[in-house]
């Protein structure tokens, strides 16, 4: 295992005294090693910076002597690795801030924490007894400063009413919320226009499985509202959205199916319109949870990689086909990574050994984005404990090429195990977030580090000033923004599912073309923003955006305005192909009380979409018509999955 090496410069002191009990008696410490005997202190961390609550903790406090970047960190080389949970914050006792904070950012669940300091501001560093009370020794380190980018990306911090999970729109309203969750509670910091949050939280009954692994969301039920994921050390519990968003119902599948929980994501695996969920299994064969179009879920197993050891899965679709495809990032039992091809029937072929991900990497995320902006996914694996990380790039045939060397991340020694990819200074570059930094995209397939920046958690734009920031446990780090220009995507499924989860996004401006996929779940804990950014560095105009649907429905849009938030719905009149069917009729149109369908065999299961996407009929066709006299006036689209693929009709009600 390959350990942090300490920059010399840090080895000035040797702690051993034990921190002291209390804010008031923290142990002035210096830059250098400290041990800590045992957590002991008798007050625990507050305010939470990260995660629940502990009942013990060790205050410590360290006074700048210059502006500087310091690190706190439990993973050092030569010392055992202990699972540990660290707090750092300015202010006085009783009126303390969140500066920053990290749990599990090093190999061995240890913790690697990166702040700035300021000559003469004194910090208070506090470690918890949140995951166990053992000895162990921490460095308090002065970082080497940074190549500078062009330009570094500065976050603001302020504090806020809960430890963020989640950053979505939970009220349909265009803005990013923040969600924090709790086994009976899940709280709400709803974004305003006007500026801050308004706290909202909402009881639920004891969830027998919390997110104490990772947190997806996403509009399962297709009723306008996301649900949630939680993903636990022994199972999945979803928590389904009321038809009005202002509660939520609990959800296990019955037998409560053991899972070692890791990612979970929502995602269209069968491509029929119907969002279904996905759990990693840290012992076993992954798992889905498929739904039958009526927000029915039936636990399956198998057919998703059949090993164990898997942690973080993301949905991508890596070889352009229009369907969505599956990596794994693996460690432990089985670390080998696992990158799946979609066959578009329900079944996955594994393809790591041809393109080369067959390694035994050891990760826990990974970032699929498209670095160098030639029309296709490339990916960053990064090093949970395996010592390198893997740049890896699409090169549009279906095959990758390994292009780690002299992309700076080979000289990147920074571990974690969440890795996600954004643009973060919206200079229309993907930029990599993990390890204790970001890596700054320089625009050729190469990488320049920021450590300056805070450790990650969910991303959105939470002040809706068009740059995306990050929610770090309880501290917010708002991104300061530059004069680069940017535009937001919100789209609203019809034919596809509501979230419209799978859906690509590509904009062309003179500079060339981006593209961006909805995806519920990335990294390996939290759930970031279900709207597409793109950042536009100085182009002042877009030339044309282009969304491809899931459902195959292609839309296309000249011109569209910068520096907003666009919201499309899927179009019902299209061009797409209706090859499948094409003897399919729909009659009398408009319908009054019965629809008759003729083409289609007796029994398929269809369904009708209302224009706001909900499924508003699930039935079995029956002689050949659909009691059509309940619905209200106006446009519907008729779904049909047969053995010739999706067909699809749109006919209107009178």
């Amino acid at each position: 295992m390959k350990h942090l090496l300490l920059p010399a410069l840090a080895l000035l002191s040797f702690g051993t005294a034990s921190a002291q009990s209390t804010c008031a008696t923290a142990l002035p410490i210096g830059i250098g090693l400290h041990t800590v005997a045992a957590i002991n202190g008798t007050q625990p961390a507050s305010p939470l910076c990260i995660g629940a609550a502990s009942s013990m903790a060790n205050w410590y406090r360290f006074t700048a002597t210059v502006d500087t970047a310091m690190q706190v960190t439990s993973y050092l080389s030569g010392y055992p690795t202990v699972d540990t949970r660290v707090h750092v914050y300015t202010g006085n006792c009783g009126a303390l801030t969140c500066l920053a904070a990290d749990d599990d950012t090093g190999p061995g669940y240890s913790s690697i924490c990166n702040f700035s300091v300021t000559a003469g501001v004194t910090y208070t560093i506090v470690f918890d007894n949140y995951w166990t009370a053992n000895g162990f020794t921490f460095g308090l380190l002065e970082m080497a400063p940074p190549t500078p980018p062009v330009e570094l990306i500065n976050f603001g911090s302020t504090s806020i009413a809960t430890s963020g999970i989640g950053a979505l729109d939970m009220n349909n309203d265009g803005l990013d919320d923040i969600v924090g969750v709790s086994a009976n509670a899940v709280t709400i910091l709803k974004q305003l226009a006007t500026g801050g949050f308004q706290t909202t939280t909402i009881m639920t009954t004891t969830a027998v499985h919390t997110p104490s692994w990772s947190f997806a969301a996403g509009d399962l039920d297709g009723n306008g509202w996301n649900d949630m994921i939680y993903g636990g050390g022994q199972g999945a519990t979803i928590m389904f959205a009321t038809s009005d968003g202002s509660g939520f119902t609990q959800f296990n599948f019955p037998g409560n199916p053991y899972i070692f929980c890791q990612r979970t994501n929502m995602v269209d695996l069968e491509n029929d319109g119907d969002l279904d969920g996905f759990s990693c299994h840290d012992v076993d064969a992954n798992v889905a949870f498929v739904n039958d179009g009526s927000g029915n879920l039936t636990f399956t197993q198998g057919g998703y990689g059949p090993t164990c050891g898997n942690y973080g899965s993301l949905w991508t679709d890596w070889d352009n086909d229009g369907d969505q495809d599956l990596f794994i990032a693996k460690c432990g039992c089985d670390p080998v990574d696992q990158i799946m091809r979609n066959n578009g029937d329900g079944t996955f072929t594994e393809m790591n050994v041809a393109l080369g991900f067959a390694d035994s990497h050891q990760s826990w995320s990974s970032a699929w984005g498209d670095f160098d902006n030639d029309g296709d996914m490339d990916v960053l694996i990064g090093a949970s404990s395996s010592g390198y990380h893997k740049l890896m790039r699409n090169n549009g045939n279906s095959t990758f090429t390994n292009v780690t060397a002299g992309s700076g991340i080979d000289n990147f020694t920074g571990q974690s195990i969440e890795w996600t990819t954004h643009d973060f200074n919206n200079d229309g570059w993907l930029d990599i977030h993990g390890g204790g930094g970001i890596l700054v995209n320089n625009g050729d397939m190469t990488f320049t580090l920021d450590n300056t920046v805070p450790g990650n958690g969910p991303v959105a734009d939470l002040n809706n000033d068009g740059f995306l920031d990050i929610v770090n446990g309880s501290t917010l780090r708002l991104n300061e923004p530059n004069e680069n220009n940017w535009m937001r995507v919100r789209l609203i499924g019809t034919v596809s599912n509501k979230s419209a989860i799978g859906a690509r996004i590509t904009i062309t401006t003179a500079s060339g073309s981006q593209i961006r996929e909805i995806r519920s779940g990335d990294g390996f804990r939290y759930m970031s923003t279900l709207y597409a950014h793109f950042g536009l560095g100085t182009d002042e105009e877009v030339l044309q955006m282009s969304i491809r649907w899931p459902s195959g429905i292609v839309q296309v849009i000249e011109d569209p305005a910068i520096n907003i938030l666009h919201t499309i719905t899927e179009e019902l009149q299209t061009s797409v192909a209706e090859a499948p069917g094409a003897d399919v009729c729909v009659f009398p149109v408009p319908a009054i009380d019965q629809l008759t369908v003729t083409g289609i065999p007796a029994n398929t299961l269809v369904r009708v979409i209302d224009a706001a996407g909900r499924s508003v009929i699930n039935t079995t066709l029956g002689n050949n018509r659909i009691d059509v006299s309940a619905l209200t006036t106006g446009t519907y689209v008729l779904e049909a999955i047969t053995s010739e693929g999706r067909i699809v009709r749109t006919f209107s009600k009178e």
